[in-house]
């Protein structure tokens, strides 16, 4: 590990060495499919693991390569590996550590598309999951089966914005052995580390905050090294692998087994490569994390304090709020700000709700969050509404409910656009 350990430093130099890369102090964009081996031995070694080196954008890039070490850097991981999307990050994460027959325990508050992939699609691939409210962290000891295997959270739920106790949840996965896998998405590493309190892989969409203008997709696994996974219950790591010739991922590679894994066999098999243009874009984003994701909770914090004094609103949650339900996991965890995700109710309901999205004009209407500008929308007509009332519920999603994306304006402009929107509904309903 580096002796540099400030989050800002690294964000801006970790990860890159200027002498292997022509002395430019930009990041270069290696933008190339493959790469040309010395002679046939050279080739052969890199093929067997023998010699590090780079084979095929598929599987490792440059521009990749120092993303990489900069995310893991920054997270206090051992190793890193990038995607073409947070979705594919989670995936080949699943899929690298799981097998049919086995059981996860997750979190109810999940972002929808994380909720389905986890109820809906690999319940086909013999994979169940039970979900269960983690604030409450003896609901996920209660729900351990003989099968399971993981448990999966967010560290702040999308878009229920319920902060959970990592370290307690940290706790409970280790009674029983298995890995806890913390999606950290909303808070950033600039906010909370997940290893710090226990987690053993940490998941981002790098599309969101990190990434941070809204411009390129992309996702990223990180490996504390602090699993044991000769402990029995996975045989994959400890026995001969059959794809690389008898390799055993525990032996061979020790600590790093799983990110290894994740890179030989859910890279080589799954093929989600994080294209080197985005992960350009992407450093040039987590250059400037540390600075934005200050702003972007200063303003959510105004901007939430604002909605709890418009009659229009009937209710505001944000984990800023010292009357918040678990203020004192974002005491622990959020110290120094609690991102840019605002949601509330509207008098009304339903109809007030998409009547208040639909009028406001410096919020743009779209399904994202974390960019620089600000962002609003309906999760319950939109991001959520496959799920049922009662799934929709869990996992925090009302009718009446409006989530904001709060960006790094001028707050006194976002407080007008939505007073607007506030006068137009109000408008309607009197007609």
């Amino acid at each position: 590990m580096s002796t540099i350990n400030k989050i800002a430093t690294n964000a801006l130099h970790a990860g890159h060495d200027t002498n292997a890369t022509a002395a430019t102090r930009a990041v270069p964009i290696y933008q190339t499919t493959s790469y040309v081996f010395n002679d046939t031995q050279h080739a052969a070694d890199l093929f067997s693991l023998q010699e590090p080196g780079f084979i095929y954008t598929r599987l490792n890039n440059p521009t990749n390569d120092i993303l990489e070490k900069r995310l893991a850097e920054i997270d206090g991981g051992i190793g890193a590996a990038v995607f073409a999307s947070g979705t594919a990050a989670i995936s080949t994460a699943l899929l690298t550590l799981l097998r049919s027959g086995d059981h996860i325990v997750a979190s109810n508050s999940l972002y929808g598309g994380t909720y389905n992939l986890l109820h809906v699609t690999l319940p086909r691939l013999g994979i169940t999951t039970t979900f269960v409210d983690a604030q409450d962290p003896e609901n996920i000891s209660k729900a351990f089966q003989e099968n399971t295997r993981a448990v999966f959270i967010e560290s702040i739920g999308n878009p229920k914005l319920d902060v959970l106790d990592v370290e307690a949840i940290s706790d409970k996965a280790k009674q029983f052995k298995i890995p806890l896998i913390v999606d950290n998405t909303i808070a950033t590493p600039s906010l909370l580390n997940p290893i710090k309190y226990g987690a053993n892989i940490v998941i981002y969409s790098l599309t969101k905050y990190i990434g941070g203008q809204g411009n390129s997709l992309g996702g990223a696994i990180i490996d504390a090294g602090n699993f044991d996974w000769t402990n029995g219950k996975f045989p994959e790591f400890t026995e001969p692998s059959k794809g690389y010739h008898g390799l055993v991922y525990s032996e061979d590679i020790g600590d790093a087994a799983f990110i290894a894994k994740v890179r030989l066999e859910g890279l080589r098999d799954f093929g989600a490569a994080l294209s080197p243009f985005n992960a350009f874009q992407i450093i040039q984003g987590l250059e400037t994390l540390p600075l934005r994701i200050k702003k972007h909770s200063e303003n959510a914090l105004v901007l939430a304090t604002w909605l709890k004094q418009q009659d229009i609103v009937s209710w505001v949650n944000y984990p800023g709020f010292k009357t918040y339900e678990n203020y004192q996991n974002t005491l622990k965890y959020l110290p120094d700000g609690q991102s840019g995700l605002v949601t509330f109710g509207l008098k009304g309901g339903y109809e007030t709700a998409k009547l208040v999205v639909d009028n406001t004009k410096i919020f743009s209407l779209l399904a994202n969050i974390g960019d620089t500008k600000s962002l609003i929308i309906h999760p319950a007509s939109t991001t959520h509404q496959q799920l049922s009332t009662e799934q929709q519920i869990n996992a925090g999603v009302s009718k009446d409910l409006i989530r904001l994306s709060v960006g790094i304006e001028d707050i006194v402009d976002l407080k007008n656009d939505l007073k607007e929107a506030f006068s137009k509904v109000l408008k309607y309903a009197l007609k």
